[in-house]
């Protein structure tokens, strides 16, 4: 386990190969800002590396209605012994366009949002932000938005009270109440349709959306256009040590889960990679963990293998399967280290991290993995020399959060949380360390080769 910064060993040649995956990395941060566009991303990037939908082929995908992914790679052993696990999630915390979002005041026209996921609510004001998904127009014809990514786009912003003004309204208040949910709207447009006396400068929208989309109000009854933070990803640090972007929780596992699976040939246990949606607000809905969509991939690729297919079979393969849950986790934040027990936390820059349970106090709603599974997972990481490091999310009365672990530890598989500490997690411009996403990386690519009964190669 690694108690001291992990730059000090490792060398000058291991830190430029550091630094130039983390051009993959940043990349992925800029192209895959929504569940979406992430789904789409890594289906063209397993494509490309020779994966198809045919489940009689030995490496295989399936997409879940865009925004779920799984992908699977044949190994040595059958498949009924079981599978090598690592699932990550591809949603971020995020503004959504409420059903009927336009509306017009005060000479200006506003978009109605409703957010998704933990966010807290003063970040998301007086910053550049961003429209990005999908409009399905009445005939069924598919729009795909993304204004506010390219520099000759246009942004819009969310608009912060001057503090001259401010102090009744939202200085005396709690940090948590200063800024309402129901006051994220974002500012869309200014200039009235000409000859319209009544809300015209709505109606100079609309007139704008449908000729240069073909939307029409009513369109936006059957959209998902998420608002996100309009930052591409920059390196932090005069060292260049340090990435910021928005959607590294938990993309900083999903890139590092991608890269490690497409770089995993002839394993002795099959391997499976999950890309999940929905994590942020429980894991619910058709996309997210708790749906039986994997349920429904293993199927067909038992038929693919010509084995019975049957909730029976596929029950018996995850129970005997190992996983990793791949999330962040908080590590020390500097200026607030108060809020953490530091024996037990993560630290940016020592590797990445291993979480065994997570939930809320006394372990509620927590995934605990076992002590043998915890072993099993040091040795394979202090044998293939991976920098890692425990933490668990802030103190036992003042922290807790949950990952999708619970969701697949009911099948009776073994799994532990693993992955990058992120700072400023779940704000607009999240902090991680290049190392740690690099050990994040090799750790997922060492499980994925090893046969987790016993943590030995075939």
């Amino acid at each position: 386990m690694t108690k001291q910064s992990g730059w000090k060993r490792r060398s000058k040649e291991d830190i430029k190969e550091i630094f130039e995956f983390c051009e993959g990395y940043k990349v992925f941060l800029d192209l895959a800002k929504t569940e979406r566009e992430a789904a789409k991303l890594i289906k063209n990037t397993l494509i490309k590396k020779g994966f198809n939908n045919d489940y009689r082929h030995e490496n295989t995908y399936m997409v879940n209605k865009g925004k779920t992914v799984f992908a699977f790679i044949r190994g040595k052993s059958p498949l009924t012994e079981g599978l090598n696990i690592i699932v990550a999630h591809i949603d971020a915390p995020r503004l959504d366009l409420k059903q009927n979002p336009l509306f017009e005041d005060v000479d200006l026209a506003l978009l109605r949002t409703h957010y998704y996921g933990g966010i807290k609510k003063y970040q998301w004001v007086a910053i550049p932000l961003a429209l990005h998904g999908v409009v399905i127009k009445a005939d069924g014809t598919k729009i795909e938005l993304s204004i506010g990514e390219e520099d000759s786009d246009p942004v819009f912003v969310i608009d912060d009270l001057l503090p001259h003004l401010s102090r009744k309204a939202q200085d005396e208040k709690k940090l948590s109440e200063a800024i309402e949910g129901e006051k994220l709207a974002v500012l869309f447009g200014s200039i009235p349709l000409v000859g319209v006396e009544k809300e015209g400068v709505k109606k100079g929208i609309l007139k704008l959306l449908h000729d240069r989309y073909g939307i029409v109000e009513d369109d936006f009854i059957s959209a998902e256009l998420e608002v996100v933070p309009a930052f591409k990803a920059r390196d932090v640090g005069i060292d260049l040590s340090m990435i910021g972007a928005y959607g590294q929780d938990d993309r900083a596992c999903a890139y590092t889960l991608l890269e490690a699976f497409c770089d995993t040939c002839d394993p002795g246990r099959s391997c499976l990679a999950i890309f999940t949606d929905k994590e942020e607000i429980g894991s619910e809905g058709d996309t997210g963990m708790q749906s039986n969509a994997l349920q429904i991939f293993l199927y067909n690729i038992l038929e693919g293998m010509d084995l019975k297919a049957d909730e029976v079979t596929v029950r018996k393969i995850l129970f005997k399967s190992r996983a990793i849950s791949a999330d962040v986790n908080g590590p020390i934040n500097p200026m607030y280290q108060d809020v953490h027990e530091k024996q037990n936390a993560c630290y940016l820059g020592r590797g990445i991290c291993v979480t065994k349970f997570t939930g809320h106090g006394g372990k509620g709603g927590a995934s605990d993995a076992h002590a043998e599974y915890v072993g099993e997972i040091r040795r394979l990481f202090d044998r293939e020399d991976i920098l890692w490091q425990t933490g668990e999310l802030g103190k036992i009365d003042q922290g807790g959060g949950g990952t999708v672990a619970k969701h697949l530890a009911v099948y009776g598989m073994d799994i532990i949380d693993c992955g990058t500490p992120i700072l400023t997690m779940h704000s607009p411009f999240e902090v991680s360390s290049k190392l740690d996403v690099y050990e994040t990386y090799r750790a997922f690519h060492v499980f994925f080769k090893s046969y987790l009964n016993h943590m030995e190669a075939p």
